[in-house]
């Protein structure tokens, strides 16, 4: 076989290998997945190209360590200890380090029994591991009223949530609150409740109850 005809076949073959590893490169991007949480529910669904894909048993945090509620990414995968099944998925949530992972206690996935992290079962947790890329949005829900969740919590200092950030939002469009909101209760948040009833002739505290949540305009609707 003359040496030119052999140059053609390798080249060609090259081209089909190129033009292969760009469709299988295409239908990759394509891929786009999407995690939905439901708290109340204790499921996971996890969404193909905007279609449920697949659903597994979870569990999202008790009433006082709540799960962070919204729209995050996973920013950070890793092969963490036996205690989180052998791995983990983190948010870029801003009060805390959340993210979904395994657990030794079995008995715990199904109901609301975690510190607000999402634990799933570790056989399920390490196939979720397997095909979900960083840069996924997880949406986390909790109840019928957005971030509100299940209803108005009475918040106090050292107290955390999707509820935390929604009312500094407001204390800072009310001029009240300086710093970036994050949804932790600390001092500033303290502070800027003490000056918002002061100024709105209020009983002043440093808790925020439901009727302060109500007086400053926040309404249940599901």
């Amino acid at each position: 076989m003359k040496k030119t005809k052999i140059f053609a076949i390798l080249s060609l073959l090259f081209l089909l290998i190129i033009i292969l590893f760009s469709i299988i490169s295409n239908a990759r991007k394509q891929e786009t997945y999407h995690i939905l949480v439901d708290v109340e529910e204790s499921k996971m669904y996890i969404l193909k190209n905007g279609n449920i894909e697949k659903v597994y048993p979870c569990a999202g945090g008790k009433n006082s360590t709540p799960s962070p509620i919204g729209t995050w990414q996973i920013i950070s995968k890793g092969m963490w200890g036996e205690g989180f099944g052998g791995r983990f998925m983190g948010f870029n949530c801003t009060w805390g380090k959340f993210g979904i992972h395994g657990t030794t206690e079995i008995y715990s996935v199904g109901w609301n029994s975690s510190h607000g992290c999402i634990r799933m079962n570790n056989k399920d947790v390490a196939e979720l591991y397997s095909y979900i890329p960083i840069g996924t949005k997880v949406t986390i829900v909790d109840g019928p009223y957005g971030n509100f969740g299940r209803g108005f919590r009475n918040l106090k200092s050292g107290m955390y949530g999707s509820d935390v950030l929604e009312i500094q939002k407001r204390l800072k469009e009310l001029g009240y609150f300086n710093s970036q909101p994050n949804g932790k209760f600390g001092a500033e948040t303290e502070n800027a409740i003490r000056k918002y009833c002061k100024e709105n002739n209020l009983y002043v505290r440093k808790t925020i109850d439901i009727e302060l949540q109500k007086h400053m305009g926040f309404k249940l609707m599901d």
